[in-house]
């Protein structure tokens, strides 16, 4: 007998449909009919186990509901049937596409193979009797479905400056090997972590599908002088001790604006916050902005000189 043995797939067949080996027609075909609403290609996309076990329920019932082939399948035994008959032998004559439409599969829609309505019989000649089920049929749902191009994810950079205050920005990214300059705006406070969304910058669509979408997830540069917490920027000025028992002003910068002198008052104690309102971070895609605080460092000498020493000792006599 021509073609491939079928014993790689050697199993019980009575086992593989979880039938009793004295079950009736109907009750293979009962059994069957579960199995393959359950195991259907189109119920389990690129799900290859679920495939090789349809393919398996299948082979078994097409032995079990043919009585002439039972008979040779009970008289031999698993082994020995699956050493003497090759899948062609098993599938000649059987027309899945018949059977499956009769089980109530849709070949119109999702729930079939996409369309085929000419009869088919596999013969001793077919290399693979599920080839064109699970090739030329399914490539053909393929073809007749439109479906949207993959989503793709790149990793982007941005000064602190540039996420709080929006920019322009030209990237050169590449999709399959081809290099695409495509210039995006960032928006302005926006924080590291969150993802833009450029609609229809994705892989090309599949037969004639929308292309997917391009994220650009956001990772802001840490700044040398300010520390960002949500909207609030945050920025540290040192004072000497004198400065903060008398008082003084500060030149402080802004981001991204002027320097703006500011007032320290009088008894100002270390870490404490001075906040400069509405001069942090824009809200994203709500109105307003953060605000800007300066925390006062109040720095101690290591050394002193002669006349300061003097100076330190007069303060301490009257209680400073």
């Amino acid at each position: 007998m021509k073609g491939g043995r079928v014993g790689h797939m050697a199993e019980d067949y009575y086992k593989v449909l979880g039938i009793d080996k004295k079950a009736g027609a109907e009750d293979i075909k009962k059994a069957y009919r579960k199995l393959a609403l359950k195991y259907h290609p189109d119920k389990n996309p690129d799900d290859k186990k679920a495939e090789e076990r349809f393919k398996k329920i299948s082979e078994a019932y097409a032995v079990l509901s043919d009585h002439e082939k039972r008979k040779q399948y009970d008289t031999f035994g698993s082994d020995t049937f699956s050493q003497r008959f090759s899948q062609e032998d098993i599938f000649r004559g059987f027309d899945l596409n018949d059977i499956l439409k009769g089980f109530g599969f849709s070949f119109s829609g999702m729930n079939g193979f996409g369309g085929g309505r000419k009869k088919r019989y596999y013969t001793q000649d077919a290399a693979d009797p599920f080839s064109e089920i699970f090739g030329e049929q399914m490539g053909r749902q393929q073809q007749q479905i439109a479906r949207k191009g993959e989503d793709i994810e790149y990793n982007i950079s941005v000064t602190l400056e540039e996420a709080g205050f929006g920019a322009d920005k030209r990237l050169s990214v590449k999709k399959k090997g081809v290099t695409e300059e495509i210039t995006i705006k960032i928006p302005p406070g926006i924080s590291s972590g969150k993802k833009l969304r450029l609609s229809g910058k994705g892989l090309p669509g599949i037969n004639g599908g929308p292309p997917g979408n391009m994220y650009l997830k956001i990772n802001i540069i840490p700044n040398p002088i300010y520390t960002r917490d949500g909207n609030d920027l945050y920025i540290e000025k040192q004072i000497t001790f004198s400065q903060s028992v008398l008082g003084t002003s500060i030149d402080v910068p802004t981001l991204p604006g002027p320097v703006k002198r500011i007032k320290v008052p009088a008894g100002t104690q270390n870490n404490t916050k001075i906040r400069m309102k509405g001069f942090g971070i824009p809200r994203l895609k709500g109105a307003g902005k953060g605000d800007q605080y300066i925390k006062i460092n109040v720095t101690v000498p290591k050394k002193l000189t002669e006349k300061q020493t003097e100076l330190i000792k007069k303060l301490s006599e009257e209680g400073l």
